[in-house]
């Protein structure tokens, strides 16, 4: 399928206004793309949720982990409870990148969201940022109640390197014997850490926003070559997926994640985990959070907070 017409509108845009910094990696180094992103970030529109509050909950390693609470209009007692993990490579974002897709989750499920701004690279490597994620997962599941959550009714969600410390919390949550996560929403998920080993790395290496070469620069940030290979980086090479939560991946037609992202669906489903897997055609990575510009998102949106809904309400 070509690219939707939407998506080229805002590639030439972006292109235009200076905005196509993973295509420019290569000269920016991380405080600098930092810099860049927030400098040139469009402000979107917020929509109104039932209440959000900030906090701070233990880390791995004596820190504070900053997360916004997200109750839905009408919030009752005992809702499920979504834990969101941002993307941006490790490297940027956080949860004020994030505040506008997390609100719109939490409106269209009606289900309490936590999310959690994790340490970034290359100042915490992994598995630093994991680690974090996995704590507040815990803290979520021992203090649920006391802001309405059902601790028994848990899922991780995140989008791109948010889709990957998903990935790797519900892993950890498994092989340490640690809270019962119900459902794992992954968005165009990173769950390999080797450049070319996937076709859509080369099919779409440059011009759809997120490069290649991008992704190379984040692993380099993020990860040492020993630990490319170590499951809580890079989930599929997990030796086992068993006994995981059922998953729902979302993919990008144009998307260098793309192939990858649909293998970790098929690794769950091949490991007897149920596992849907659907790609927008048309579409390129980044495209969920982009509501205000491209139609699709909102019917991506629509569909991830159904899978949440039917995972944790039965509805």
């Amino acid at each position: 399928m070509p690219l939707d017409p939407q998506v080229k509108v805002m590639l030439d845009a972006m292109a235009e206004m200076g905005l196509d910094h993973l295509e420019r990696i290569s000269t920016f180094t991380p405080e600098s793309l930092r810099a860049a992103i927030e400098a040139q970030r469009m402000p979107a529109p917020l929509a109104e949720v039932g209440k959000v509050e900030d906090r701070t909950v233990p880390g791995p390693d004596g820190n504070e982990v900053p997360v916004r609470i997200y109750w839905p209009v009408g919030a009752t007692e005992s809702l499920p409870v979504v834990v969101f993990f941002h993307g941006g490579g490790w490297v940027f974002g956080g949860i004020d990148s994030h505040d506008a897709t997390v609100r719109s989750l939490t409106n269209l499920s009606g289900l309490i969201h936590v999310s959690v701004d994790y340490r970034l690279a290359p100042e915490h490597k992994f598995p630093a940022a994991a680690e974090d994620c996995y704590a507040a997962l815990e803290w979520v599941a021992k203090h649920a109640s006391s802001f309405g959550g059902d601790p028994t009714r848990l899922a991780v969600a995140g989008d791109s390197a948010g889709g990957n410390l998903a990935a790797v919390v519900a892993l950890m949550a498994r092989d340490r014997s640690g809270p019962a996560i119900g459902f794992q929403l992954l968005v165009y998920p990173c769950t390999d850490m080797e450049p070319g080993a996937h076709p859509s790395h080369t099919e779409n290496a440059t011009g759809y926003f997120l490069t290649t070469e991008s992704m190379r620069w984040f692993y380099d940030h993020y990860a040492t070559e020993a630990d490319r290979r170590n499951p809580y980086a890079a989930p599929l090479h997990a030796p086992d997926l068993s006994g995981l939560p059922p998953a729902f991946v979302i993919t990008a037609e144009f998307d260098p994640l793309r192939d990858e992202g649909e293998a970790y669906a098929e690794r769950l489903r091949e490991a007897g985990v149920p596992a849907e897997a659907v790609r927008y055609d048309g579409q390129i990575h980044g495209f969920f959070s982009m509501t205000t510009v491209i139609d699709r998102a909102k019917e991506a949106q629509a569909a991830a907070a159904d899978a949440l809904r039917a995972a944790l309400l039965g509805a």
